[in-house]
C-alpha cells in the first residue's frame, strides 16, 4: 500500500509557514533595532533633562541663598533703625516731660511771686487809719448825680 502522505500534494500554506517565519524575523529584528535606538535616545534625553534639572536646582538654590542673605541683612538693618527710633522717641519723651515740669514750675513760681508781690504792694499802699481803707474800697463819685 502506498503512503497516503506521499501521494497527497503539500498545501502551499504548510510550506509557507517556514518562509513566513523568516519574513517575520527580518522585520522583527529591524523593529527591535529601531526600538533599541529609540530607547537609547529616550535614555539620553532623560539624562540630559536630569542634568538640566540639577543645574537649574543648583542655580535656584544659589539665588535663594543670596535672597535669604539679603533679607537677613535688611532685617538686621531695620531692627537697628527701629531701635534708634525707639531711643530717639524715648529721649524726646523725656525732654518733653522735663520741659513740661519746667513750665509747670515756672508757672507756679510766677503765681507765687505775683501773689507775694501783690501782698507786698498792698501792705505798702495801705494807710494806717481805717477811714482811708473804706474810702479806697468805695467807688469814686465823679460829681454827677445819678438820681434824676
Amino acid at each position: 500500500m502506498a503512503n497516503p502522505d506521499s501521494t497527497l500534494p503539500v498545501p502551499a500554506s504548510a510550506a509557507s509557514p517556514l518562509s513566513a517565519k523568516k519574513e517575520n524575523v527580518v522585520p522583527a529584528s529591524s523593529k527591535i533595532k529601531e526600538l533599541t535606538e529609540s530607547r537609547q535616545e529616550l535614555l539620553n534625553r532623560i539624562q540630559s533633562l536630569k542634568t538640566d534639572l540639577q543645574s537649574w536646582r543648583y542655580k535656584l538654590d544659589g539665588q535663594v541663598k543670596v535672597y535669604r542673605d539679603e533679607l537677613s541683612d535688611l532685617k538686621k538693618s531695620l531692627n537697628v533703625e527701629v531701635e534708634q527710633l525707639r531711643s530717639e522717641f524715648q529721649e524726646l519723651k523725656t525732654t518733653l516731660q522735663q520741659q513740661q515740669e519746667d513750665v509747670t514750675n515756672s508757672l507756679r513760681n510766677l503765681g507765687l511771686q505775683d501773689a507775694s508781690e501783690e501782698t507786698k504792694e498792698a501792705e505798702d499802699v495801705k494807710p494806717d487809719n481805717n477811714e482811708e481803707d473804706t474810702a479806697q474800697d468805695l467807688p469814686k463819685d465823679n460829681g454827677k448825680d445819678t438820681e434824676e
